[in-house]
């Protein structure tokens, strides 16, 4: 391996030229990587870009420690490279979809098959896993389901009850959004990027615009960045608080599930009280804000936010004081922290096993560069510590809007967005309530994009609903899903 090559360091929300990304040749890049990987780097983003008649890989690590992210590439490969999974299973998803989207053979992947089922684009649809034996038998679920749901499918294979091993098929849609923001920015671009996943609008729109504003030099006004937080921890309470209510309505605890669909309501109308929109959509923008919020109108959102922040405290009570919830709650659907970190989940999901993993903590950017918010932790990594630690962040979340409502910085809400500099690669994180939100973009020789890759929360965390249901009874399967509540549209890029 070339000993003298080293990933190249940045910041979030920073950019590169395209040039200054090292470059290995294809055996000595993974290779590489895994060494950063063992070092105790975690794979942010893995993807390709076209180049003549092959692919270049690119990689995107976390230093968690050291609040630093790191990028390397390889040189144009064609036909198959040595996988990168066998050394770390966290890559086992990106290297299929590689493998799908430009037909790349990882050897030595040890079940390559497509990411997203009958991809017209790409390789033939693989088969499913199977559990041989005389008392085995399969269940299979979706990908058409009964309620208003997006397709997903789901294979159990279960000895009786028991759960041996679930398989996930998504990608039904062939949404085809990160092939469309090719040439771009478009004008639908920023629409599409709220709709990457509708319940995480603004994560997504600040991640995209933090790209934009890191390959333009932009610096956002302070005020500008005060408001995307506020806006990001709203999003936060909303789903979070209807997590609960949804939780609860799994185990049929009915006062907190009717109690949390209402108080998620009002904590969407606090950001229609921002916007006009109760997601958040059109307000942020490239170089700031879109809207503003005046006194009369802060003043309004802190006084409804207490009252919203004091019934879900109320209602979060009647659900822990609950035998019947904690009996339900307790020790199942467990994942280690161990699986967590050869997985790499992100988001409360990781922070459930123990795992103390926050873009706001590591990574901070923006308005969180100023003022942090603790990261909640639980240790069991059960249906029970996602439900602690979606309480814990709803709690942290609603002091850290009160304690930042009070005390707004003051000027403009936008600056001017700037050209995106040519042949330049940047990356920025955001946490989202699902967790870490990853936008890359590489731009080429007239500052459009060349390749956009797009890693929602959900891409990480869909294989630790599978752990979770090693050994459980087929029937916890609704609970432990809603303990992750991973989105299939974010997966579907």
């Amino acid at each position: 391996m070339n000993a003298t090559l080293e990933f190249a360091k940045l910041g979030n929300a920073t950019s590169l030229p395209w040039a200054d990304v090292p470059e290995w040749r294809a055996d000595e890049f993974v290779a590489a990587t895994a060494t950063e990987l063992d070092r105790g780097g975690r794979l942010c983003a893995w993807f390709g870009v076209p180049e003549g008649d092959g692919t270049r890989l690119v990689a995107v690590l976390a230093y968690d420690t050291d609040n630093t992210l790191a990028v390397g590439r390889s040189a144009p490969v064609k036909g198959r490279y040595p996988a990168l999974t066998p050394r770390c299973a966290q890559a086992h998803l990106f290297e299929r979809e590689v493998w799908e989207q430009h037909g790349l053979v990882p050897e030595g992947h040890p079940w390559l098959k497509p990411v997203r089922r009958d991809h017209g684009a790409g390789p033939a649809v693989g088969e499913f896993f199977r559990v041989e034996g005389r008392e085995i038998h399969e269940v299979a679920v979706g990908p058409v389901h009964a309620g208003i749901i997006e397709p997903g499918h789901f294979r159990f294979q279960c000895n009786g009850e028991e759960v041996l091993h679930l398989e996930i098929a998504l990608g039904y849609q062939h949404r085809g959004i990160e092939e469309a923001l090719a040439g771009g920015p478009h004008r639908a671009t920023l629409s599409q990027m709220e709709t990457v996943a509708g319940d995480t609008s603004i994560a997504h729109a600040t991640a995209y615009v933090t790209v934009l504003e890191a390959l333009a030099g932009t610096e956002v006004p302070l005020r500008a960045q005060w408001l995307r937080a506020l806006a990001l921890e709203l999003e936060r309470l909303a789903n979070h608080t209807g997590d609960l209510g949804a939780l609860a309505n799994d185990v049929a605890f009915l006062p907190t599930s009717a109690a949390c669909g209402k108080i998620r309501g009002d904590f969407l109308n606090l950001t229609a009280l921002i916007c006009g929109n109760r997601f958040g959509r059109d307000l942020v923008r490239p170089g700031g804000c879109r809207h503003d919020l005046e006194s009369v109108r802060a003043v309004q959102l802190l006084k409804k936010l207490r009252g919203a922040v004091a019934e879900v405290d109320e209602a979060a009570a009647w659900l822990w004081d609950a035998n019947s919830v904690r009996a339900r709650f307790e020790a199942t659907g467990a994942v280690s922290a161990e699986q967590a970190v050869e997985m790499g989940l992100v988001g409360p999901a990781a922070r459930a096993s123990g795992l103390v993993r926050d873009v706001r903590f590591d990574h901070p950017a923006g308005w969180h560069r100023f003022a942090q918010i603790p990261v909640a932790v639980w240790p069991d990594g059960d249906v029970l510590a996602r439900a602690r630690v979606r309480w814990l962040e709803i709690q942290r979340s609603g002091k850290f809007l009160e304690e930042h409502l009070a005390a707004p910085p003051e000027g403009e809400i936008r600056a001017g967005a700037g050209q995106p500099a040519a042949d330049t690669l940047a990356v920025a994180l955001v946490e989202g309530w699902r967790g870490e939100v990853c936008h890359v973009a590489l731009t080429g020789g007239a500052g459009r994009f060349r390749r956009y890759k797009i890693v929602d929360p959900s891409f990480h965390n869909w294989t630790g609903l599978a752990l979770a249901l090693r050994g459980q009874a087929i029937s916890d399967f609704p609970l432990c899903n809603k303990s992750f509540n991973l989105s299939y549209c974010g997966f579907d890029l």
